[in-house]
């Protein structure tokens, strides 16, 4: 008996069971179509059948996907370019409107996403300033961009996870006007430093100057008191010396006179001999008197 036409068949039968079998993972999802019609979507995770030849199976991925952007060039409302690096992470949550929208295709679902984030920062960063894109509300606008993006694309079967600006970097021209304004900046500060500075300065040297004067007014007076009470004192030494023995007394004075009067090597006095003044250069039997 020829077992040949039985081989064949049992070739092809179990080729066709292959055929119609086919196996959906943990991270897929599974759409069966049935002449280019979808047929069915919600298959779970393990081996399924299907009709060889009649029906066929796209598989399409559940997982989180990034979508990693070029850096673009976004305007602030200072009309001051930036360059953006940033990427968002999305799913497929939707498997049918995914395939009805895209058509399967993943380079598509990601360029019309991509379309949908730039235009979404472009209006971000049109109503902000350098200085809040950069540091104050860039968390803001991460957030505010993932809900309008998750909005956007809810009608393609994918949903937003998270946008991330990775980095901001100014252009070489806004790079250059940044600098020259921080550096007009500096020196303004500068200035502003330097006059309260000199304005300090007046105001310490002028309360110095006064200080000083008061010091010396108040010193002043206290050698004048002081100078007074010392010549009371000379007065009052001076009067009880000459009530002791008045002739001593005068003759003394007469010698302080006489030591003043003569003290240079080439003055010259015009006197009356006769005059008080020489009473003691006279006969010293006169004790004195000028007598």
């Amino acid at each position: 008996m020829n077992k040949t036409p039985v081989i064949i068949l049992l070739l092809l039968a179990v080729v066709a069971l292959l055929l119609s079998l086919f196996t959906v993972s943990e991270t897929e999802y599974a759409i069966k179509y049935q002449l280019g019609r979808i047929i069915r979507t919600d298959y779970e995770p393990g081996l399924h059948m299907k009709l060889p030849f009649v029906n066929n199976v796209r598989k399409f991925d559940k997982r989180i996907l990034t979508l990693d952007m070029p850096p673009e060039q976004m305007n602030t409302s200072e009309q001051k370019y930036v360059d953006v690096d940033y990427f968002v992470k999305f799913r497929i949550t939707d498997v049918t409107d995914y395939y009805v929208t895209t058509q399967g295709d993943e380079a598509v679902a990601r360029s019309r996403l991509a379309q949908i984030l730039r235009n979404e920062l472009r209006a971000e960063f049109s109503t902000r300033t350098l200085k809040e894109v950069v540091s104050t509300e860039r968390a803001v606008i991460m957030q505010r961009l993932t809900e309008a993006a998750a909005a956007e694309v809810s009608n393609l079967g994918m949903n937003i996870i998270d946008v991330r600006i990775k980095r901001i970097e100014l252009t070489d021209t806004v790079t250059s006007s940044v600098f020259d304004r921080m550096q007009a900046e500096r020196k303004e500060e500068a200035n502003k430093h330097r006059s309260e500075g000199r304005e300090q300065e007046e105001i310490i040297r002028s309360d110095a100057d006064r200080q000083r004067q008061v010091i010396l007014a108040d010193a002043q007076r206290d050698a004048e008191k002081i100078r007074g009470e010392g010549d009371a004192r000379a007065a009052e030494t001076y009067a009880q010396a000459f009530e002791q023995d008045a002739e001593f007394y005068s003759f003394y004075r007469s010698l302080q006179a006489y030591e003043t009067a003569f003290s240079g090597d080439h003055d010259v006095m015009v006197l009356d001999p006769g005059s008080e003044f020489f009473n003691y250069f006279k006969d010293a039997k006169s004790g004195g008197s000028g007598q």
